[in-house]
């Protein structure tokens, strides 16, 4: 299984978990093997979410961007993003960006920069993780294209919390920034870290989702993205479920619901989402 595959199914786009060829999490083995299958077989588009690692820094991200683009952008799935103005050009989600200071990021991020991928066949939309308040500065000052939320448990961070998104969309647009809202089903990682019980978000039997599906459609977001397809450690998944348990674990299941419960109720909400943004965009 490829951990945190994060997955934004209102445009068809996988968003896939990336380590450079040998690293991982350390929970994980690397998958770089693995991403030519995941493009040949996932039905829609792929972008790629790229992970925190030892010794990730803006180089070492200008060297990973070069090697996913001559490796893969000639795949019919790889992914490019259609900006306001026609431009299309591949999108990448930094996770954890604020690892590397904003000044670092803009060596690589803005036309000035010293390695900067700018104007040049490497070009792309970089969009990372706002955490903090102060983040959408860093974000800004960093030359990167847009934030996104991440979190599926509403008020973990200020960029989780619902309440917090019209104030981040209001400084997006302020500063021509996309703003990404990331929605999820539910929250519970106690089985990992037994210590989280406050961040649990019980699913309500889908409600909690579809209330995070609305706050994202209220603030006119081009993009939604949904944490996450598989993610089971963190009881984030919306894919296909039934009930399971063995001799450590009982499995989530969507019970009173049927198995594909949280994909029809997706399918529903990317149907109104697509509708809702033909009205906002006339």
């Amino acid at each position: 299984m490829i951990r945190r595959q994060y997955c934004c199914v209102f445009a068809g786009v996988l968003v896939l978990s990336w380590y450079p060829p040998g690293l991982a999490d350390d929970n994980g083995e690397p998958t770089e093997d693995l991403v030519p299958a995941v493009l040949d077989a996932w039905g829609g588009r792929v972008a790629f979410h790229i992970q925190p690692y030892r010794g990730r820094n803006d180089q070492t991200i200008h060297d990973n961007i070069k090697y996913i683009i001559d490796r893969y952008a000639d795949h019919g799935a790889f992914y490019k993003f259609t900006s306001s103005t026609g431009k299309s050009l591949p999108m990448f989600y930094v996770y954890d960006a604020y690892l590397t200071p904003p000044e670092s990021w803009a060596e690589l991020l803005t036309p000035t920069g010293s390695h900067s991928l700018r104007g040049s066949a490497y070009d792309a939309v970089f969009i990372a993780l706002i955490v903090e308040e102060r983040h959408k500065h860093d974000i800004l000052a960093g030359g990167f294209d847009g934030m996104y939320t991440y979190f599926a448990s509403n008020g973990f961070s200020f960029g989780s919390s619902h309440q917090n998104w019209k104030a981040i969309k209001a400084f997006c647009d302020g500063n021509n920034l996309l703003f990404i809202p990331s929605v999820g089903p539910g929250y519970i990682d106690t089985s990992i870290r037994p210590w989280n019980n406050h961040n649990t978000r019980n699913r309500v039997n889908g409600r909690y989702y579809e209330t995070a599906l609305q706050a994202a459609l209220n603030v006119r977001p081009e993009i939604v993205t949904i944490t996450s397809f598989n993610e089971w450690h963190e009881g984030t998944q919306i894919e296909r479920a039934v009930p399971k348990k063995t001799v450590t674990r009982m499995y989530l299941d969507y019970q009173p619901h049927g198995p594909e419960h949280y994909l029809e109720l997706t399918r529903r909400w990317a149907e109104q989402f697509n509708r809702e943004k033909e009205q906002w965009l006339m």
